[in-house]
């Protein structure tokens, strides 16, 4: 287990911040830089959390953990496997150096989610409470450290995914679950179509399942729980085991199997799970049990776009294409919404929104009422 630091660095942040609010200062948060690829080019002076680190408070029992938000997600997951404990909603650890890497910070900011994620649910439903900085340079607390006493409103929830626009996470508190203490990956070679219907029809069922994706012609399920429970569902799955069945889902999960190591530009759709599939030509992996998809190919925009409308789905480009376009919202309703909230969170402009989407105008006047409420603080 590698070395855990403890070092708190908030005060130097929240400095920092206060340098930035003075006429054209602008940060953009980073971390360990894990993610450094997602949306537009981040805009602004770095802004580094890895020195602000370490695990305030872990109570097993209670299956809470609160720690800051340079901390490392190898060191925590360490920590937590120690007591037969895991991050439930599997953040992804995108490699640098060949490493895993990534930040209790920028798991919670950025809002991925690993394979698990449609069983166990996002990464927002697993944070508890927070301290924030906000563009006046003020901390705020939101939340708790218990699942019971959380009160007020749920901004971490909202914080969840903002990619450092709205902020400066300090801490978080989330919760952890405890390690299965069976699991299984078994395997088919299928087409797509019967791979969805069965992705369909084991959903339906109350199965173990912990992991279900489709990709170059096969299916692999996750069985995740009490011996009794995998071994009764295996028998109701049935294919072929997948030996080193750990590493394989890490692939997944991290992006470093063979699939995401092809060159070229890597898009996502996000959907309901028994959405037709695609009459689109090139490479598909079908994760989330259909609900996320991605795309490697030659494909017109307009084509996938297209089709991303006719099923009600979000399309973007995750990786390796223009960086000009940033993140989208989930419905372009929700850009009005999300300028109200930066004007209240940041009036000065002062964290690189460019990730994200394109900088909505300030609303002058706008009053952050919800903020000065007491049970948000």
């Amino acid at each position: 287990m590698s070395e855990m630091v403890d070092r708190d660095d908030s005060q130097q942040l929240v400095e920092r911040v206060e340098q930035a609010r003075e006429p054209g200062g602008r940060l953009t948060i980073i971390g360990q830089g894990s993610k450094h690829f997602m949306g537009c080019e981040p805009q602004g002076e770095s802004l580094d959390t890895t020195d602000h680190c370490g695990v305030i408070e872990y109570e097993p029992g209670d299956l809470v953990l609160t720690a800051r938000s340079g901390t490392p997600l190898v060191q925590i997951e360490q920590l937590l496997a120690q007591q037969g404990q895991c991050l439930g909603f599997e953040p992804p650890r995108f490699a640098l150096n060949g490493s895993a890497a990534g930040t209790l910070g920028g798991a919670i900011a950025s809002g991925l989610s690993g394979p698990r994620r449609p069983w166990a649910g996002a990464a927002r439903d697993f944070v508890l409470g927070m301290t924030m900085v906000n563009g006046e340079a003020q901390r705020l607390h939101f939340g708790g450290q218990l699942i019971k006493n959380v009160a007020g409103f749920d901004l971490p929830r909202l914080i969840a995914g903002s990619m450092g626009t709205f902020g400066l996470i300090l801490d978080i508190s989330i919760r952890v679950l405890p390690v299965r203490p069976a699991a299984v990956t078994l395997q088919h070679v299928l087409p797509a179509s019967e791979a969805l219907a069965k992705m369909i029809e084991w959903q339906r069922q109350p199965l173990p399942l912990s992991g279900l994706v489709y990709g170059q012609g096969v299916l692999s399920v996750r069985l995740s729980g009490t011996a009794e429970g995998v071994l009764s569902a295996r028998e109701i799955i049935g294919g072929d085991e997948l030996n080193d069945a750990a590493s394989w889902w890490d692939g997944l999960r991290d992006q470093t199997g063979a699939w995401f190591a092809e060159p070229g530009a890597v898009r996502r759709i996000s959907c309901a799970a028994a959405a037709e599939l695609p009459e689109i030509g090139g490479e598909w992996v079908l994760d989330w049990g259909g609900a996320q998809r991605w795309y490697r190919g030659d494909a017109p925009l307009a084509m996938l776009e297209a089709y991303a409308r006719k099923i009600d789905g979000q399309l973007s480009c995750f990786r390796g294409a223009d960086r000009k376009k940033p993140i989208p919202l989930a419905d372009p309703r929700l850009v009005e919404i999300h300028g109200q909230l930066k004007s209240a969170f940041d009036p000065h402009g002062v964290f690189d929104s460019g990730r994200l989407l394109v900088q909505p105008p300030l609303a002058a006047g706008l009053q952050s009422s919800f903020l000065s409420d007491p049970a948000a603080k």
